[in-house]
């Protein structure tokens, strides 16, 4: 799926705009034990209590592409015949009133997701009459119904007792600890929406966390490979670059092959493609010839990112570095510096010692204290 459709699909989630025709859920407490399920009406809820449900449903559709949604591809022997692919279509069939896939669905669930604390398990169903304009009449008609089913993940949390104030009698009492539903942990969409259409091949996987795919989940429901998380896949590139490169792992050029993934972001970006911005390890090759690597080192990062990630791999940029800063470690010392202004920054080797030099221009401080430098506090021009 693309942002686009991710979006339209985003959209349909407002009290007026959707058709959500079935809603169930459970409470899991810490014991793995099913506490209470509810099958409510979304219609005969008050409205704050509608609009909270289809924030939480909403914010499995969010974040971004590659990260936390990450699209699940499944084969057409599980889509012609497998247990994990009946039980979606049963639970999207049925619009959540087949008993028997919703506890199995709720089971699988229990058996392998690992929260701390209870969580809350919700499932949705919605039908949206995808719309197309005539060019004759110039009216909408509906040209298909796209049936999905939403799943979210959200882990409960307990607030402390605490004092409160009371305005109606104007006066102190102690309120009791309450159970809060969090957002979601995990979630997905099935089937994907691809091309504004039903994909029964496809599913849309989130995850809240860029260090957690939770796959043990994705395993028992999708029976498919999930990318590694993104942090991992950026700890994993690291690895990569410092291998491959060798002794051209110098800080002009990781500086150059950060700065190259900026602008590929940033272009992608104006272009307003709706197709996620992806690289295979053939073009992540490219980008360092383009930087400055040389052909062996060129083709060693080529040849480690198809062992670690796949050679058919689709990696997004912003999964392999940090595009949002440029920091340089070392055992004492932490220099944080605008990722625009890496040109400020250079290493040099003076009387056979290592430095890292960054040119001062103005408002240069020490824990909010302005300072002169030596020249300036002699008085020298």
């Amino acid at each position: 799926m693309n942002q686009k459709e991710v979006s339209e699909l985003r959209r349909r989630l407002k009290p007026e705009k959707c058709n959500i025709t079935a809603l169930r859920g459970c409470y899991v407490n810490e014991n793995n034990q099913i506490v209470t399920e509810f099958h409510p009406s979304l219609q005969l809820m008050g409205q704050e209590e509608s609009e909270n449900i289809l924030a939480i449903l909403k914010r499995t559709l969010s974040g971004s592409l590659g990260k936390n949604l990450i699209d699940i591809s499944f084969t057409t022997a599980q889509v012609m015949d497998s247990p994990e692919h009946r039980l979606l279509m049963s639970l999207r069939n049925s619009s959540l009133e087949d008993e028997q896939a919703v506890h199995s669905f709720y089971e699988k669930v229990i058996s392998t997701l690992s929260l701390e604390g209870g969580y809350l398990i919700l499932l949705a169903c919605d039908k949206y009459d995808l719309p197309f304009r005539r060019d004759e009449e110039d009216e909408e008609i509906s040209a298909q119904v796209y049936s999905y089913l939403l799943c979210a993940i959200c882990p409960i949390k307990t607030t402390k007792p605490a004092l409160s104030y009371y305005v109606s009698e104007n006066t102190f009492h102690n309120s009791s600890s309450q159970w809060l539903v969090g957002p979601p942990e995990l979630g997905f969409l099935f089937p994907a929406f691809d091309d504004r259409s039903t994909n029964l091949y496809g599913a849309l996987y989130y995850t809240r966390s860029a260090q957690e795919s939770h796959t043990d989940f994705t395993d028992a429901i999708f029976q498919r490979p999930v990318p590694m998380p993104a942090a991992a896949q950026q700890e994993a590139f690291q690895v990569i670059l410092q291998e491959s490169l060798g002794e051209e792992c110098s800080l002009g050029l990781v500086e150059s092959v950060q700065d190259c993934l900026c602008q590929m972001i940033a272009r992608h970006k104006e272009e307003k493609d709706p197709e996620p911005l992806e690289l295979s390890p053939e073009t992540v090759g490219e980008v360092l010839g383009f930087c400055g690597a040389s052909p062996a080192c060129q083709e060693a990062v080529r040849e480690r990112c198809r062992e670690t990630f796949g050679p058919a791999a689709q990696l997004s940029p912003q999964n392999l570095m940090d595009t949002k800063k440029l920091q340089l470690t070392t055992p004492d010392v932490t220099i944080q510096v605008n990722p625009q202004r890496g040109d400020l920054v250079e290493a040099r080797i003076l009387d056979g010692k290592k430095y890292i030099l960054i040119r001062a221009e103005e408002g240069v401080a020490l824990n909010g204290v302005n300072l002169c430098f030596p020249s300036e506090a002699a008085g020298e021009e």
